[in-house]
Formats: C-alpha cells, structure tokens, sequence
C-alpha cells in the first residue's frame, strides 16, 4: 500500500493578472507551501502553510529554486515510469483552477524544452526500450486518448465516431470505456503524432481567466505489456501495466471567468464532476475511521472511471497546479486544501502479471534466498556432497523482476510482426466492489450482475465476447488495423477541415496544426471566436467537390439549412465555380446565389446559416504577385 504522491506548482502572473496588479500570496520552502490573505500579507496569523511530497516553484526562471519542466518530469513522470516498469498502474492527474497552469504541466507548450509531462514520459519509455538488449523481453504499446465533455466520453482518436462512448465495469479489468480505439504504436513519433490528433479534437474555448481554457477532462492512456521468458523453459509471462496521465477541466467561478450562455453551462457540468470528485477524495481519506462515507463514484463519469487510480489498484501522484496571484485566493485556498485531503488516501497497488509467470518468480526468489543462507553457513561443500550441484543449478538464477532503469532494461521487440498473443490469464486486478448504495446513477453506469433478464445476460455475454477479442487478437492484426484506421482518420480529418499530414511529391511530410496549401484551392472558416476562427480548411479538389450534410459528400457539414447536396465547386485549372443546389441557402459576398457563379480570390462564402468562409486560390494570388512586382 502506498499514498498518493502530491506536488503542488505555482506558476508566473498571466496577462490579466498583470493588468490588474496582482501581489504574490505564495510562498514556497522545500516541501512546505504558504498562501496569505492579499489585504493581510505581512500577518503571520492570515498565513496558512501545507506540506506535500515536492512544491515547485515555477514563478521565475530567475530564481536558483525555479523547477523547469524537466524537474517535473523527473520526480513524477520517471518515477511512474519506473513503477509502470514493474508492473504497476500508475496514474498522473493535474487539478486546479482554470488557467492555473495544468494542461501545462500535462501538455506543455510549443518548444522541446517546454514539453510537458506526457510527451517526456512517452519518450522515455521508448528510449528506455531502444537502450535494450536483453532477449528474453519483449514488449507492447497501445495507446488511447479520450476527453469527458459535458458527461460524455468521446474518443479523441477516433473521431468518426460521434457518438457518447459508454462506460461499464467488468469483474477483473474494472471500469472501462466501451468501444475506445486502443491504437498499437511502434515508436515515439507515432505517439507525437496521435496526441496532435486527439488535441486537435479536443474541446477547447476561451474564458475571461484563460485565453485557451480546456473545456473537458482530457485522459491518455498507455498500455505497456511486457513479456518475459523464463529461464531454462520455453515459457512466456505477460505483465500488463495502464499508466494514466489525466488532464482535468479547470474549476472556475462564473463571476471570475465571465463565462456565459453555453460557457456557463459548461462550467456547470466541470464543476458538478470536480466537486463529486471532491466528495470521492474526502470518503477516500476517511476510509477506515467509524462513520466513514462510501466514495460516491458513480455519480460522475469521471470519478467512475478514475475508480482504480483512486485508492485502488494503482500507484498514484496528483499535480495541484497554483495561481500565485491575490485576486484569486479564494480559488487557490481551496486547491490547497484539496490536496492536502488527497494526500491522506492510501492505494493498493499490485503488480499485474500472469498467475503462472508470477509463481515462478516466487519460486525463483526463493531458490536464491536458500542459495544465500547455503553460501553464509558455509555449507556448500556438504549440499554439493549430497549430489546437488549449487552453482550448476542456482548460480544462473536471478530475480525477474519489473523493468527499472537500475535492474533489467527493457527489450524492444524488434520484429513485432512475430504476432504473440496475450498469455492466458494475462492481466489480473483487483476491483472495488461495486456502490450498491448509490440508486441514482445513469443507467449505463449500473451494476451488471443483480437481477438480470435474459436481454440483459444476452447483452453481457456481447460485451464479454468483445473485450475477449479486443484482448486475444494477434499483435500483427492490431498493428494492420492501427494502419487501416490511420488512412480513415487522415480522409475524415480532411474532409472535416483538418490536415495532419500531407504527401508532397510523393514524399509524406508529417504537418501539425492548420497550414494554408500552397497549390490548392480552399476554403477557410470564419468565425467570431478567436480560437475557431481559420482554424479548418477545406480543399477545393480539380474537378467537382461536393457539399452537404451527406457522408460520402467531399465536405461534409451539419447545421441548420445545410441541405444533404448543398452545392459543390468546379475547379477547372485554377478557376472556380460555386453550383448551388435548388432551394439552397448559398451567399457570396453577402448576395444570395441561385446559378452558377465565378469564385474569386477573398470572397466571403456563406453556407446554411453558420458556415462562413474565405476563399483563397493560390496560382491567382501568385499570378498578383507577379504583375505587382513587374509594375
């Protein structure tokens, strides 16, 4: 059993507390955090201090004690590592207020240097694999990345699907995400890549405190399977270990934030699901003592599925992000004091491996235990006497233990076409019981095993034989399955206005973000939001590129008064038609259209009632260019 690991960070003045003249309220030394009321700071009785496991002080660079985020990484993300290594869950969750600085811990910045805790600890698990040489291991790598919105799950890798994934509980792997894209991944590049996807989808809008405040909980998952051969057999053991780095959607008070309309009822809903997560922490906290409460897990999606990194089967550190600033006391007070709530729940953690493989390291430690007290008592010479060989038979044996940087380093599996599959009896943990008190959870959040009719056995023995496919299927079938989906993903993406890579002369450049194509006639949004607006293109292909709501239309888009067909453009060498379809709502420059019209370059295109964009042709604006330059 272990404790949940807390460190706290504070992080620079932002903009608006600049403009508003913040004065500094925390106070870091070693471990322990300080925090004074902004009208009592040189009160020593308005000070209230709290000691946690690290306290980062990330407020200037300056400053010998500033901690970058390479110190971060190195207390938390490598220590998780090192216990993933061995076969443990672990989780890392970043809480706070919004613009406290938490999807930047998590996430990072733009900048090698200002990468957060996600990027670091994937790369490093990979270069702990490259380092390898040992033959007798071998590993797996799958990922996923899933957002909560608004009590909705939605697969950020996976962005076909549209609906709400739901969330169930098995008897041995706990709460899950039913249907979750769980994507095989060979190196650190593909994990790079697959996070700008997931980000790229992922809710974000602006509030008053936070010029790019994350609007969901943001959740990614590596699963790191390692497989180890026993000496002297043939025989294979499985170690599965989750590791879960949680980016939660940041608490904010609407008077703060100036959220409104639907800002205001997301702030609602993020905060209904961190003050039930709140509810969890002070159960958890209590457990044990006369009177203790039962968590509340169900009541919230998110704490359902952080069920088993909060106090369960995981070893678990939480980051409570800081803001220094006195306008924003109240806010930080209380994250304080959530912390040091979190930091009295105490998880089992166990390590995840094959019943069998487990046995025999038992048995093994055990042989070099005997082996030990054989060579203190001097008694090698009489065992050896009574025909037992001590160095022929225990001098190769060695203690299998979990992948550390300072015991075995890991084996990559250089070929993972060589298709191994899962050993039987892989992955054995350990869950809570389910909250039988709890009588108003949603309905996909439900007990599975009271009182079931025959539909629900039928629809149980579906979900059985899913999750039994998902976790037999050979590891070659899931690499060619990954690379079917990424060809799918990169089509929707485009087709929805998002390039992730494109292929120039026949050569795939990777591109990040949103990037104006230099030969190809498109479309950019437009939109009042700054942090929507020219942030989708759409491709105006040679030939006819149809628009509607249709899936199979080449720009597919939804809303009010978009018709199945809307219309579609002609490109003919560089010069662009618009067709509107009969009936439709299809405005250029302001003036509705009912035939066919010349596109040219500017042009504002107005699609349905909400659809607004720029046109831009890049050959006309390079032939202008050129007679400019001339004149």
């Amino acid at each position: 059993m272990s404790s949940v690991r807390i460190a706290v960070r504070v992080r620079p003045f932002n903009t608006r507390e600049k403009d508003r003249d913040a004065v500094n309220v925390i106070k870091m030394q070693g471990k322990s955090t300080s925090i004074s009321h902004p009208d009592k700071l040189f009160d020593k009785n308005s000070t209230r201090t709290f000691t946690f496991d690290y306290s980062y002080w990330s407020m200037d660079s300056s400053q010998p004690q500033f901690s970058s985020q390479d110190d971060v990484h190195r207390d938390l993300g490598t220590d998780m590592l090192n216990h993933a290594c061995d076969g443990y869950n672990t989780c890392i969750f970043a809480y706070g207020q919004t613009g406290s600085g938490k999807s930047y811990s998590m996430l990072g910045a733009p900048g090698h240097d200002q990468r957060g805790i996600i990027p670091r600890t994937c790369e490093e698990l990979f270069v702990r694999i490259e380092e390898s040489t040992d033959e007798t291991h071998k590993f797996r790598v799958e990922v996923s990345y899933f957002e909560i919105y608004c009590e909705k799950v939605k697969d950020l890798l996976n962005p076909q699907n549209k609906g709400n994934l739901k969330v169930r509980e098995h008897a041995a792997l706990g709460p899950y995400v039913d249907g979750l894209k769980k994507i095989p991944v060979m190196d650190y590049k593909q994990i790079d890549n697959l996070m700008e996807l997931g980000n790229q989808a992922r809710t974000v809008a602006s509030t008053n405190m936070n010029a790019t405040s994350s609007r969901s909980h943001a959740v990614f998952t590596l699963i790191f399977t390692q497989k180890e051969k026993a000496q002297d057999s043939e025989m294979w053991g499985e170690k599965v270990s989750k590791i879960s780095l949680v980016d939660l959607a940041g608490s904010e008070r609407a008077q703060s934030t100036g959220a409104t309309g639907d800002r205001l009822k997301e702030g609602a809903e993020i905060n209904k699901s961190l003050t039930t997560l709140g509810r969890v922490i002070h159960a958890l906290a209590d457990v044990g003592k006369p009177g203790a409460a039962i968590p509340p897990f169900r009541d919230s999606v998110l704490t359902f599925i952080l069920k088993e990194s909060l106090g369960g089967n995981s070893k678990t550190s939480m980051v409570a992000a800081l803001s220094p600033a006195g306008i924003n006391y109240e806010e930080t007070l209380s994250t304080l004091r959530f912390a040091d709530r979190a930091k009295q729940i105490v998880c089992k953690a166990m390590v995840n491996e094959d019943p069998n493989a487990r046995m025999i390291r038992l048995l093994k430690e055990e042989l070099i235990k005997l082996r030990q007290i054989i060579i203190q008592e001097n008694l090698v010479e009489k065992v050896e006497a009574m025909g037992i060989n001590i160095k022929g038979a225990l001098g190769s044996v060695s203690i299998v233990k979990g992948l550390t940087p300072s015991s075995t380093p890991l084996n990559p599996e250089k070929t993972l076409s060589d298709g191994v599959e899962q050993a039987e009896g892989g992955e054995t943990t350990e869950s809570d019981p389910v909250d039988d008190e709890v009588t108003d959870a949603p309905a996909e959040l439900k007990s599975p095993t009271r009182n079931i009719t025959t539909e629900q056995a039928l629809q149980q023995i579906k979900e059985s034989e899913k999750l039994m496919q998902e976790l037999t299927l050979p590891w070659q079938e899931k690499l060619d399955e990954a690379e079917k989906h990424k060809v799918e993903t990169e089509d929707y993406m485009k087709r929805m206005g998002i390039a992730i890579t494109l292929g120039e002369n026949g050569v795939e450049t990777t591109v990040k973000g949103v990037f104006s194509p230099k030969n190809t006639p498109h479309l950019v949004n437009l939109n009042e939001d700054p942090l929507m607006n020219e942030c989708l293109i759409y491709y105006i292909k040679e030939g006819v590129t149809d628009v509607g709501r249709n899936e199979n239309c080449d720009i597919n888009l939804h809303g009010n008064y978009i018709l199945p067909e809307h219309c579609k453009f002609e490109n003919s060498k560089g010069v662009v038609r618009l067709v509107p379809a009969a009936g439709s709502y299809t405005f250029v420059n302001g003036v509705k259209i009912v035939e066919t019209v010349d596109i040219k370059q500017g042009s504002r295109v107005i699609l349905g009632v909400h659809h607004v964009f720029r046109f831009n042709n890049p050959e006309v604006r390079v032939v202008r260019f050129m007679l400019t330059t001339q004149d």
